[in-house]
Order: C-alpha cells, then structure tokens, then sequence
C-alpha cells in the first residue's frame, strides 16, 4: 500500500482473528484495542492494572462486538514464567493468536546520560524491549498455529535516529527495531507470519503528557487517528509484507 496513513479498512478486516494488544490503559493501546473491535476481532486487552482494562472491555462489550478477554500483566516485573503463563492461558482459551500488538510504553523522564539512573534504565529496557522479546517468543507457537499471524511492534522517531535527553527509551527502541527485523527475517519463509513496526508519530497520550507537561495536548492529533494504520498491519491487506518499518 502506497499511503498506510489514508487506509480505511473494510468493517470485517479482522473478523474471527484472536488480537493481543499490550498497553491498552493509554491512549494509542486503547484507541487501537477499539477498532479493532469494531472491524471484528477478538480483543485481550493487556496492561498493569486490571481496573484500567475494565471500562475498555465495557465499552466493546456495550457496542455488541466479539466479547473481548481482560489479561492484566505487569511488564516491569514479569519473569518468563509470567509470560509463558500468559501463552498457556491464550492457548486453552483460543488456541491461536492471529495478532500480537505492542503498545505498551514507559519512560520516567528525559535526561542526560550523565544523570540517568541505573535502576531507571534498566526498567524502561525492561518494559519496552525485553518485555516485548519475552512475550512475542512465547507466543509463537500460537501465533504459528493461526492462518495469517501478524506481529506490530510500535516504534519511535527517537528509535531511528537518537535524540538528546531520551536515554533508555531511545536505546530501547533502536532495540524494537532490531527485534522487529530479526523476527521477520526468521519467519519468512513461506509467507505466513508477518512482522513490522509502526511509528504512530505524535499523538495524545498519557506517555506524551507526561515527558511534555508543559505541551497544549490538544494541539495534538487524537490517538484514534493512527489506529486504522495498526489494522492495516494486522489485516489480510498486508499479507506479504513483513520486515518494514512504517
């Protein structure tokens, strides 16, 4: 597809796809968790807090779309055991996975790197890249056990070419990358799962927010407005493409 930005995809993109999506208590997690709702899919909304996942679940059941599954997981803390729990528990209640989404986001603060703090770089390294890695490779399985698996990693500006002050995030997105482009390379062959990476740009967030206080978040564009490029990856329009970077 020429412009992934102008996609409008068919109301039953996703339809009978089992879809995991991390980081659904901010703005672009949930704002993708909704749509693809809306065209269809089976949602498991992830995040730290059970309480947050809750009026997301709510608003998809109340719109009459597939009844979608909560699934809290706490990405700063979670060992393998954690996470291949959380495999054995999609792979007895569906017994696939069609897409796996990484939304989930964390930073502390932006800082030199003469002052960033140990613990602190080790968390962010935690909660956006490793996390991502566990997670991904212990779904395999399932996502190899559906008819077209796609994989979305969100990614970042400051991921592609570093800026000042953005540390760890930045070191760990790099690292997104580098994880998106060697999954993809893994599991070419034949065609059947896809992975990419998609940078939404900015957006209003709760993540943006934080780094930016003093920012007018309205000047921002809505997080709804990135997510049809989201379904775009995980649709059959996509089949074929693995490996790019958006």
């Amino acid at each position: 597809m020429s412009d992934i930005a102008s996609y409008d995809p068919p109301v039953d993109l996703l339809s009978e796809r089992v879809i995991l999506i991390t980081g659904v208590a901010d703005t672009i997690g949930r704002a993708v968790a909704l749509a693809a709702a809306a065209h269809g899919a089976t949602v498991v909304l992830s995040d730290r807090d059970q309480s947050a996942l809750e009026p997301v679940y709510d608003t998809i059941e109340g719109a009459g779309q597939p009844q979608p599954a909560i699934l809290p997981l706490d990405l700063a803390k979670g060992g393998e055991a954690e996470f291949l729990g959380v495999a054995e528990t999609l792979g007895q209640e569906f017994g696939r996975l069609d897409g796996l989404v990484h939304c989930a986001a964390y930073a502390p603060y932006l800082s030199r790197i003469d002052d960033y703090g140990a613990e602190d770089w080790d968390i962010v390294l935690r909660v956006n890249l490793t996390a991502a890695f566990l997670l991904t490779q212990t779904c395999l399985p399932l996502l190899r056990a559906a008819d077209d698996p796609a994989v979305v990693f969100t990614a970042d500006r400051v991921g592609r070419r570093g800026r000042a002050y953005w540390g760890a995030y930045s070191a760990a997105k790099f690292g997104i990358e580098g994880l998106m482009q060697t999954l993809a390379e893994e599991t070419s062959e034949g065609g059947q799962m896809r992975a990419n990476s998609l940078d939404p740009g900015a957006v209003r967030s709760g993540l943006r927010l934080h780094l930016y206080p003093g920012e007018d978040p309205h000047q921002l564009p809505d997080a709804e407005t990135v997510a049809n490029r989201y379904l775009y990856l995980l649709g059959a329009d996509s089949r074929g493409i693995t490996g790019q970077t958006f």
